[in-house]
């Protein structure tokens, strides 16, 4: 499998859509991140707020975007400091305080992500094999709880609680991404693709193993912006739940029965729509979000409106702007107006596709077989 070299200019361009926002407006979003990071490369949610390694992630990925790759790599190295033995961490932290002793599977395994999208944004060698050990620590740590049906149950500290559908469709883009740091790096890891072909095969085809949250929208869309699903299914998956989710002139609800529509799951499906080639849908989403700019540069949450009357009224709710709800917003602007090797990053570009449903059976066949018949 071909892997993609890692970008080495020193300045990146900061991506811009026309009409919608400029470079410099990304640059005041990033710059908005930037700001409630902690001396120790923590990134909370808001000033004071709790923090999740997921969340911590995808702000900083949107750092990098920024070419604020110091602090990206602070927030790489907290994470770092604070990954348990087993591989994992805990759902929240308040400073380096444990708000929430939850394990979560998909929170673990987002680490992946995020090393390579930073690897890709840099090309620091150096950086890459300090976090290695980080990834497959907590890739393992995921496998572990996976089932024979091949979903990943959410809990790992209370794996009869079942397994959702958004979280293992995000472990299967980790899942992507570890595999490609693990071939360059030469450290093959032949088990992980064949976990990625189970459990794309549960995503795909086996809806019943999955805990029912299909109010949420991240239900929706998240087997497709995960890249278990593409082509045919893809597009009939966003069609039947367009009605559903998305609100004309606003964005998309966070669930299907409450007035709420929030930025990061309008962005989400932005990069969900451009993965899978609607760029005029995707484009028109994006626009619609630009109504929770801040002029600081940071996004509100969301916006609670009556059904009736959206575009008469609308109050934010919550009152706050979260740093991954403005990243969810500059991965989105990468996606749609950047350049170089990341801005494909959630188009899948250059990741393995995994195990076909005959592949895997043949590969595990093929671990059962006596090593003594051959």
């Amino acid at each position: 499998m071909s892997q993609p070299e890692p970008a080495r200019a020193d300045q990146p361009r900061l991506p811009e859509v026309d009409g919608v926002i400029t470079a410099a407006e990304v640059e005041a979003t990033v710059e908005a991140i930037a700001a409630h990071q902690l001396p120790d490369g923590n990134i909370p949610w808001v000033p004071g707020g709790h923090t999740d390694p997921w969340n911590l992630v995808e702000a900083a990925m949107a750092l990098d975007v920024g070419g604020r790759h110091r602090e990206a790599e602070r927030a790489y190295q907290w994470l770092r400091s604070t990954q348990r033995p087993d591989g994992g961490w805990f759902a929240y932290y308040v400073g380096n305080d444990v708000k929430d002793p939850t394990r979560d599977t998909n929170v673990a395994c987002y680490v992946a992500n995020g090393v390579l999208h930073h690897y890709l944004s840099t090309g620091d060698d150096g950086f890459l094999a300090e976090l290695w050990p980080v990834v497959e620590s907590a890739i393992d740590f995921a496998l572990a709880h996976q089932n024979e049906t091949g979903e990943i149950a959410w809990r790992a500290d209370d794996p009869a609680d079942g397994a959702l559908l958004t979280g293992s469709s995000s472990i299967h883009a980790s899942l992507r991404c570890a595999i490609v740091l693990a071939e360059h790096l030469g450290q093959e890891r032949p088990d992980w693709e064949l976990s990625l072909g189970s459990l794309a095969h549960a995503i795909q085809h086996r809806p019943h193993v999955f805990l029912d949250k299909e109010r949420w929208a991240m239900d929706w869309y998240y087997p497709i912006l995960g890249g278990a699903l593409r082509g045919i299914a893809a597009y009939e998956r966003v069609t039947r739940g367009w009605p559903t989710f998305v609100v004309p002139g606003r964005g998309v609800r966070c669930v299907s029965d409450r007035p709420w529509i929030t930025a990061a799951e309008t962005c989400e499906l932005v990069l969900t729509l451009d993965a899978v080639g609607c760029r005029d849908q995707a484009l028109t989403l994006f626009e619609w979000v630009q109504f929770l700019r801040h002029e600081d540069g940071g996004y509100w949450t969301g916006s609670n409106f009556e059904d009736e009357a959206f575009h008469e009224s609308g109050e934010r709710y919550p009152e706050e702007q979260p740093t991954w709800n403005s990243a969810a917003v500059v991965l989105a602007a990468h996606a749609l107006g950047g350049s170089g090797l990341t801005s494909g990053f959630f188009r899948g570009e250059g990741l393995p596709i995994g195990l076909d449903r005959d592949e895997v059976l043949a590969a595990e066949f093929a671990l059962l077989r006596d090593p003594g018949d051959d």
